[in-house]
């Protein structure tokens, strides 16, 4: 039974990152359905929470005393996935199976069928607040574990995230971290200048300042600098109430086609697209091999 190692060097985290994100491309390809933009811009804030920061056992995914992780952006669940295959709590080959109506890895998060799970989630800002409900029962407990959670930047349009604020704010819960990927881009996005163009339904710094007038310790970071992650993330354990850090990142990070294109949050890369990503990334075999391609 082994936890998380807190001594995993930066540059190895950063590699975490980028087989993240090759497996999600990978699957999602295998399974002809999926989401990429929103696990490629948080690809970076998982490597670092399954590979660092979470204290947990994946030889031992009920332990009592591990931290909990809520993946409240349900829809990103192969990014999830991706993470906790590459950490050992199953089979890397089973991301094959991604989304297949009989698999443990469905399209969102399902903790009934597969363990290391916290938590299903789906329903935007349902999964913040269930970590918002362990962080609570850790302290009615006397358990020393942090709870994690992480939120879509649009999952924060709904009115639900914004009670659980007030809420872990007004009992000081300095059990709970929100970590926001901030990748500035809907599905759909608000309508720019042109009908082609989205943008952002936060100016600069305003979803941090939101997160700070309901009382939360807050830090804006690089998402896709890895020491900043790290650094933040660890912090946040010896903060005095709730902690929100918001990570700005790149829908589509890390391929330059999807970079930025709001297409890409559920769009499916055809072989020549899957190619050309895996060549960008540095693994042009991939990690999955070439089954169903």
């Amino acid at each position: 039974m082994t936890d998380t190692s807190a001594e995993t060097p930066i540059a190895e985290l950063e590699e975490m990152g980028r087989q993240i994100r090759v497996l999600v491309l990978e699957a999602v390809a295998h399974a002809g359905a999926g989401h990429i933009g929103g696990p490629l811009s948080a690809a970076d804030i998982l490597a670092a929470l399954y590979f660092r920061v979470l204290r947990i056992r994946p030889d031992e995914p009920d332990w009592e005393d591990r931290d909990r992780f809520v993946l409240s952006k349900g829809h990103c669940a192969i990014g999830l996935y991706a993470a906790m295959a590459r950490r050992g709590f199953f089979p890397i080959e089973e991301l094959k199976t991604f989304d297949a109506i009989d698999s443990r890895l469905q399209g969102h998060p399902d903790m009934s069928v597969l363990p290391g799970l916290d938590m299903s989630s789906g329903s935007l800002g349902l999964g913040f607040s269930a970590a918002l409900g362990m962080a609570m029962g850790a302290r009615a407990m006397g358990r020393s574990y942090t709870t994690f959670a992480l939120l879509g930047d649009g999952e924060c349009n709904e009115g639900i995230v914004w009670e659980g604020a007030h809420v872990a704010r007004r009992f000081g819960l300095d059990n709970l971290v929100a970590i926001i990927d901030h990748n500035r881009l809907q599905q759909f996005g608000w309508r720019g200048a042109t009908p082609a163009e989205r943008t952002s339904p936060y100016e600069a710094g305003e979803l941090a300042s939101r997160w700070a007038a309901f009382g939360w310790q807050v830090e804006e970071i690089d998402g896709h600098d890895m020491k900043a992650v790290v650094d933040a993330l660890e912090d946040a354990r010896d903060a005095s109430g709730p902690v929100a850090v918001v990570a700005l990142t790149t829908k589509g990070r890390g391929v330059s086609f999807m970079e930025g294109s709001y297409p890409w949050h559920s769009q499916v890369p055809d072989p020549v697209e899957l190619r050309q990503a895996l060549e960008e990334l540095g693994m042009p075999d991939g990690i999955l091999g070439r089954s169903g391609r």
